[in-house]
């Protein structure tokens, strides 16, 4: 499996972004797909996750302003990014596994994308 994550770029605070995720290669074994970010000088956070059985989860940190959703036709996770703030900066990644709980565990996942940076500008 392969994860292809697009979207990021440079955006005023309180501006928007979407993220894309599209996966290819055998993808039967994914049953959540996760977005993570990393700030710089800080640890890689779960931002959001969607499951196969449509459950999503979204830390209070961005619940109410992102909102993660999945195309099952184009094998793409999409991640709707609004009212953004500075703090969002950072460099996003799309991930996918068999991961039933413990969404927040990055072990818990067995592809990873490249990332994609978002920077927020005040």
């Amino acid at each position: 499996v392969q994860l292809q994550a697009s979207g990021g770029g440079l955006v005023h605070a309180g501006g928007s972004l979407r993220l894309s995720c599209a996966a290819s290669g055998v993808i039967f074994s994914i049953n959540a797909v996760g977005w993570f970010r990393q700030a710089p000088g800080k640890q890689r956070e779960l931002v959001a996750v969607t499951t196969s059985g449509g459950y999503t989860y979204y830390p209070d940190s961005v619940k109410g302003r992102f909102t993660i959703s999945r195309d099952n036709a184009k094998n793409t996770v999409y991640l709707q990014m609004n009212s953004l703030k500075p703090e969002d900066t950072a460099v996003y990644y799309c991930a996918a596994g068999p991961v039933a709980s413990d969404w927040d565990l990055e072990d818990e996942y067995d592809y990873w994308g490249q990332g994609t940076l978002v920077t927020v500008s005040s």
